[in-house]
């Protein structure tokens, strides 16, 4: 039985359009996907209390399956949009930024749900400074990333405009 290890299909010192301005991208797409989640769990929440008001106070146990409800939520949101065609989430799409595999293949759904929760976990246990984990590699990479052998770079897009600006410049 043999194993054949891929080399990493991206590399900074080659390609550094790919990495350009990624991680400020990263956050901001990650604002935009947290209103995303967040807004149907307001909604929710709304509605178990009126839900609650209206039974006279049993409506409120409701409020037991909610924190159930939003892990789902999250786990599919992730899952469905990194799992996509286009291998980003809604954020992700509008700050013209994918996720690959190390080795260069789009990402896929359990790929996705994995990734978000092994980012929650180690936010959760290592404190939200184990983020700055980016700093020390080429790559730009994040402990999650690396755990689960992921890349974030910038979409072929953006990534042909900045080659572009570059020649030009």
């Amino acid at each position: 039985m043999s194993i054949e290890l891929k080399p990493h299909a991206y590399d900074p010192a080659t390609r550094p359009e790919l990495f350009e301005g990624v991680v400020a991208r990263r956050v901001i797409a990650f604002v935009i996907d947290f209103v995303i989640l967040s807004v149907p769990v307001v909604f929710v929440s709304m509605f178990i209390f009126v839900i609650g008001i209206v039974t006279l106070g049993l409506g409120f146990f409701f409020y037991a399956l909610l924190w159930p409800a939003m892990v789902v939520w999250a786990v599919c949101y992730y899952g469905m949009t990194l799992g996509s065609p286009a291998s980003a989430t809604i954020g992700m799409r509008v700050m013209d930024i994918e996720m690959r595999t190390w080795y260069g293949a789009p990402a896929y759904f359990l790929l996705g749900a994995v990734h978000a929760v092994v980012f929650w976990i180690t936010v959760s246990a290592l404190t939200p400074f184990i983020l700055l984990v980016f700093l020390f590699n080429e790559r730009r990479r994040c402990l999650h990333d690396m755990l689960v052998g992921t890349v974030v770079i910038n979409n072929e897009m953006r990534a042909a405009s900045l080659r572009a600006s570059r020649r030009s410049s």
